[in-house]
């Protein structure tokens, strides 16, 4: 396994005064299976891209791995699902791709049907088994659960709890609970990154949060008793 090591990453949209990220630095490992949370519009899938090189950034972002994001953008959707997904997907060897729809519980017989005839949740399914035919690269998976029903999300789950190398950004906290074993949280003020599932963050969160409110109880009575003593000294 190796490193993608973040070193002091600053990025802000054109015209924004506020920066996504400032001065930033972290490591994460390539065997992870990083769950990635935080309020909407803080920065997840804007982290995502500049992982894969879409945006421009100061500092520096270094891997030995290649980068692949889910939803794959396909070329042509009317082509057979192994058509289609073997255009953009590189070296999916067809005995891989069956490989892991067996896993997913995907009848082979969706290889042979145009991709835009498909549900949404076969769609997922089948673009998370060709992407983890390739063994070496790194997943950067967006918000898989979009179109799965409760019964997919328990099966998509079980399948990323035996892969490892990924990032995943999902709102669905049982979701993440099932299948990471660390958590990327993106806060008002920092980047935590802990080992564990959603929950345990989660609760460590609320420990921290409640021993903040009451430093800042502790700190507004020393004020209170202060300004009285200064008060009666006057």
């Amino acid at each position: 396994m190796s490193l993608i090591d973040i070193k002091n990453l600053s990025f802000a949209y054109d015209g924004s005064a506020e920066k996504v990220f400032d001065n930033v630095s972290f490591q994460i490992d390539t065997g992870w299976r990083l769950g990635f949370t935080g309020r909407n519009g803080r920065g997840k899938t804007t982290f995502l891209k500049l992982l894969m090189g879409e945006l421009e950034y100061t500092g520096s972002i270094s891997a030995s791995v290649s980068f692949d994001y889910f939803p794959i953008a396909l070329h042509d959707t009317s082509l057979p699902v192994s058509e289609a997904l073997a255009e953009v997907v590189s070296d999916c060897e067809e005995w891989r791709l069956r490989r892991e729809m067996a896993m997913l519980g995907l009848d082979e017989a969706l290889l042979d049907r145009p991709f835009d005839s498909l549900s949404g949740g076969e769609r997922t399914k089948l673009q998370l088994a060709a992407m983890f035919t390739n063994e070496n690269d790194f997943l950067l998976i967006d918000e898989p659960t979009n179109h799965l029903d409760e019964a997919g999300r328990e099966r998509v789950a079980r399948y990323l709890r035996r892969k490892r190398g990924f990032i995943l950004v999902s709102h669905d906290r049982a979701f993440l609970d099932g299948c990471v074993d660390h958590i990327l949280a993106i806060n008002r003020t920092r980047i935590d990154l802990q080992q564990g599932n959603f929950s345990s963050w989660y609760e460590n969160k609320q420990r921290e949060d409640r021993q903040e409110i009451e430093r800042n109880e502790r700190l507004q009575a020393d004020i209170r008793r202060l300004s009285a003593a200064a008060r009666r000294t006057a």
